[in-house]
């Protein structure tokens, strides 16, 4: 198995079972990046979902036709991606345990299951890197958080790297800190479209219909971020070039600082690794 996968056409045949919102945006990803589909074997629990998979040119099969359809996509793939809830991985390992390669590599995108947990289930030879991506991965500006399990080497890892990489950044993180990671760039983008939804009702509350709402802010979040991508200064000497001193956007940056935005990031972070937290537990 190689190291890595410098070229995504490289990309060994992958199983993908269980394609939801979080694995499905992993899957657009690794496609639009030039992964051949017929490298994937997809499962999903209904017809539908895997009717529209295979409409765009995928191997996918539902699990309400075809009972065996998870051992079936596993056998003779090297990657085996783990995209179902929490609450069901366990049994689907227990499912495809006796038909997974010797040696093969499982990819868990589960919030809160564990590698040890995992691994308990799955024999021997079979290496686990957990990942955690976030949804802007299906536009190739994922920021996913990885950690390898307790018999993933160097060679499991790179692998499991090359998955997410081609679509955005890779943060390998000790598996303790992996839940918190998650909790800052997994959650991340809610916490960015909550904001643009009450920032939008703010500019209607000011007399904007709802067209121009959404253009004003959405563009403003759109150039904002492009500019702090494009500059060396960081989000601060950015922010301080805007506030003018005595002037309106200072004003405006007192009553949000007032706010406690950090301290309310971070009560919404602990309430997600608190939750990640109980399913692990579970």
């Amino acid at each position: 198995m190689p190291a890595d996968v410098n070229n995504p056409a490289d990309l060994p045949r992958t199983a993908m079972l269980g394609v939801g919102s979080m694995s499905g945006a992993v899957l657009d990803g690794l496609l639009a990046a030039g992964v051949p589909a017929d490298r994937f074997a997809i499962t999903n629990r209904s017809e539908g979902s895997a009717s529209a998979l295979r409409e765009r040119g995928l191997d996918a099969t539902a699990l309400e036709t075809d009972p065996e359809a998870n051992r079936r996509a596993v056998r003779g793939a090297e990657i085996v991606v783990i995209g179902v809830k929490p609450l069901m991985v366990a049994d689907l390992l227990r499912d495809v345990a006796g038909d997974l390669e010797p040696g093969a590599l499982v990819v868990s995108v589960a919030v809160g299951v564990t590698s040890a947990t995992m691994e308990a289930l799955l024999p021997g030879s079979v290496r686990v890197v957990r990942s955690l991506p976030n949804t802007p991965i299906g536009v190739g500006h994922g920021v996913t958080g990885i950690s390898p399990g307790s018999r993933s080497d160097a060679e499991a890892t790179a692998l499991a790297a090359s998955l997410f990489s081609v679509s955005g950044e890779v943060v390998e993180v000790p598996e303790s800190k992996l839940d918190a990671l998650s909790a800052v760039s997994g959650s991340g983008p809610a916490y960015v479209f909550l904001l643009v939804e009450e920032w939008q009702r703010a500019a209607e509350s000011l007399g904007f219909d709802p067209e121009q709402a959404r253009v004003m802010v959405q563009n403003t979040v759109r150039g904002a971020v492009a500019l702090l991508d494009a500059s060396d200064k960081g989000p601060e000497a950015l922010r301080k070039a805007v506030t003018s001193p005595k002037g309106t956007t200072e004003k405006a940056i007192e009553v949000l600082q007032e706010a406690d935005l950090e301290g309310t990031l971070r009560r919404a972070a602990d309430a997600a690794i608190a939750r990640a937290t109980e399913l692990a537990e579970s």
